[in-house]
């Protein structure tokens, strides 16, 4: 909707083809419903991908500042949630109708409901079939995202087409998603599914501080979907249960007030109580603070501050955020998201290999790139 605005507003003549039957599904749902359209942090550090520089030319051109002074202008009122996380005051349908106004400034067409059978390349652009007839352009930019979220319609059209055109896709795979455990583990966290605590959850040298929420399938929460797109199987993750705590200095200064107090008590004055019940447990320890020798105290303070799991998998594409992977950015121009050896055919947004963090970014590269070829087409 960005990219076909900005071109319309251009000059251009353009279409969108969507085969949902309402623009901006993806939009009506995030962030509760009140659509978290950006974050004031973006930053290119802030995304993953093959070439981490790829993001940079479209992110510096289009920033969060131009999305927020869009959203302004059209007097929607918005706040600040958290980490730099901008939500509407009101519904996410208004940043859709503010992106339809646009296009309609532009003179942009809509087609829903429909979907492209095939995509023909001619000496002098495209021809797009449709069930309702051929459709011919001198451009074509594909803004169908990936395959997350299948309810809502997201498919691999964009694989498809890329294949078809030869151009190389790295491995898609869910992004922001929670993580699922094997059963003896789960045996183990049932006791706390619906309980959440703010942890510290890391993967090699990459950490984020967020809630995580215990559920009957696993781990989820910011902090784990945030990290699910550093994970891969095989791999463990750590834990931190009370970052805001030095634990040892906290047992010691426990066991001096009251030594005779229980472990499981003591722990259940940082951590809600089930998951002090879990920390015990997986720390093998019991009895009272006065009886703890140095190996026990150790064992706690490891499974407080560095648990570390072993996920099987994730809840896949049915509840992922965003879809890691996409099309090879060696194969776009950066500066207009065209492909280099098909003139006229571009990808923009979560179609890409670009994946941002939880919290605005990836709307803010859908804007960015979309804005990007906008100017290009």
């Amino acid at each position: 909707m960005m990219c076909a605005a900005t071109a319309g507003q251009r000059g251009r003549s353009v279409l969108i083809i969507d085969h949902a039957e309402a623009p901006g599904k993806k939009i009506r749902i995030s962030g509760g419903g009140r659509c978290n359209f950006t974050n004031i942090h973006t930053t290119p550090q802030s995304f993953l991908s093959q070439n981490p520089k790829f993001a940079i030319s479209a992110l510096r051109r289009y920033r969060p500042a131009d999305f927020v002074a869009l959203v302004e202008r059209y007097g929607i009122a918005y706040h600040e949630k958290t980490l730099g996380q901008l939500f509407c005051d009101g519904s996410a349908q208004q940043v859709i109708d503010m992106l339809l106004d646009e296009m309609k400034a532009g003179g942009v067409a809509l087609e829903l409901g429909v979907g492209v059978d095939a995509i023909e390349l001619r000496d002098n652009g495209y021809i797009l079939r449709m069930a309702d007839g051929p459709v011919t352009c001198t451009s074509v930019v594909v803004a169908t995202g990936g395959k997350s979220i299948p309810k809502m319609g997201a498919t691999g059209f964009a694989y498809q087409v890329a294949a078809q055109f030869n151009v190389p896709v790295i491995e898609p795979r869910p992004g922001l998603v929670p993580l699922t455990f094997e059963p003896g583990m789960l045996e183990r966290l049932r006791p706390l599914a619906g309980v959440s605590v703010d942890a510290r959850v890391s993967h090699g040298k990459t950490a984020f501080r967020e809630g995580l929420l215990f559920t009957h399938r696993g781990l989820s929460g910011p902090s784990i979907l945030q990290i699910s797109s550093y994970w891969r199987e095989g791999s463990f993750v750590a834990i931190d249960l009370a970052p805001q705590t030095d634990v040892g200095q906290w047992l010691a200064e426990a066991r001096a007030r009251n030594g005779k107090q229980s472990v499981l008590n003591a722990l259940a004055e940082i951590l809600p109580r089930r998951v002090a019940e879990l920390v015990v447990a997986e720390a093998g320890v019991s009895g009272n603070l006065a009886d703890l020798g140095r190996k026990a105290l150790d064992a706690i303070i490891t499974a407080v501050s560095s648990w570390r799991v072993k996920p099987v998998g994730t809840e896949g594409y049915r509840t992922a955020e965003v879809t890691l992977g996409g099309i090879d950015t060696a194969a776009l121009s950066s500066t207009d998201m065209q492909v280099k050896a098909v003139p006229g055919l571009y990808f923009i947004g979560e179609a890409v290999d670009v994946t941002g963090w939880l919290g605005g970014y990836n709307f803010q590269w859908a804007w960015a790139s979309g804005k990007a070829a906008g100017l290009a087409v």
